[in-house]
């Protein structure tokens, strides 16, 4: 009977009666380069943006696909994928290239892995995917940055801009004093002159900022003459062309 190999990692399983006095030669094999790659295997392996890299797992002989840490090194980018065989086995994988790249069995999706980034991976039998997806307890060295979907912040602070972490959060509306020699024109191109006290050509009595909202825009007026409005969008719609103005 001769020699089969095994599933996964191809480690040769000797044949009852062959092999007669090769037995150590095949053993130490198996135990001292098959599955010692395949337990604590580190290798490098180049890759070029644009191409497909593929890994094999050879029967009985060492192989890259059956180290355990892959480092790539090379360009990744845009269609740069490490094919490796659809046996199933962990890889951690370090992406040591300029770009991204992809690893995946043949026609299939596999996991974009990021420039500079560490992940572990596993062969499922049909593809890559990822090996975990849940931790119970994390500490981190550092803050989170907002771009992975952390705050920033290394302190329990109600956060500033666009990142606020109280449930319940008190919002401050920034007062509006009264304006310092603010004079526009209007649509039919008379001047106003909206300075404290001396609102004229049409505009209501009084000094006080009011803000109106309708359904696509905020108003924002002085003594009852629209100074400007705000869209949707933070755009700024002008009612006026402001010649001079003081701090509001």
């Amino acid at each position: 009977m001769s020699s089969t190999y095994s599933t996964n990692l191809a480690l040769e399983l000797i044949g009852t009666g062959d092999q007669a006095g090769n037995w150590g030669s095949t053993t130490n094999t198996n135990l001292g380069t098959l599955l010692e790659q395949a337990v604590s295997g580190y290798v490098t392996q180049s890759v070029t943006t644009g191409t497909d890299t593929t890994l094999a797992m050879t029967n009985g002989a060492s192989a890259t696909a059956r180290n355990m840490f892959i480092e790539l090194t090379g360009t990744g980018g845009a269609s740069t994928n490490l094919i490796v065989p659809s046996n199933k086995k962990l890889y951690f994988i370090y992406n040591n290239s300029t770009g991204a790249v992809t690893v995946k069995v043949t026609g299939l999706t596999g996991v974009s892995v990021p420039a500079a980034a560490k992940v572990v991976l596993v062969s499922n039998g049909t593809d890559i995917v990822s090996a975990t997806n849940y931790m119970a307890t994390l500490t981190l060295g550092a803050a989170l940055p907002t771009g992975s979907g952390g705050t920033g912040s290394t302190s329990a602070s109600t956060g500033t801009g666009g990142v606020v972490l109280a449930t319940s959060p008190t919002l401050v509306t920034p007062a509006l004093g009264t304006p310092t020699a603010l004079v526009a024109t209007n649509a039919s191109g008379t001047a106003v002159n909206l300075s404290a006290g001396s609102l004229t050509t049409g505009a209501s009595a009084g000094t006080a900022w009011t803000v109106t909202q309708s359904s696509t825009k905020l108003n924002f007026a002085y003594g009852g003459v629209t100074v400007f409005s705000i869209d949707s969008s933070g755009n700024i719609i002008a009612k006026a062309n402001v010649t001079g103005y003081g701090t509001p």
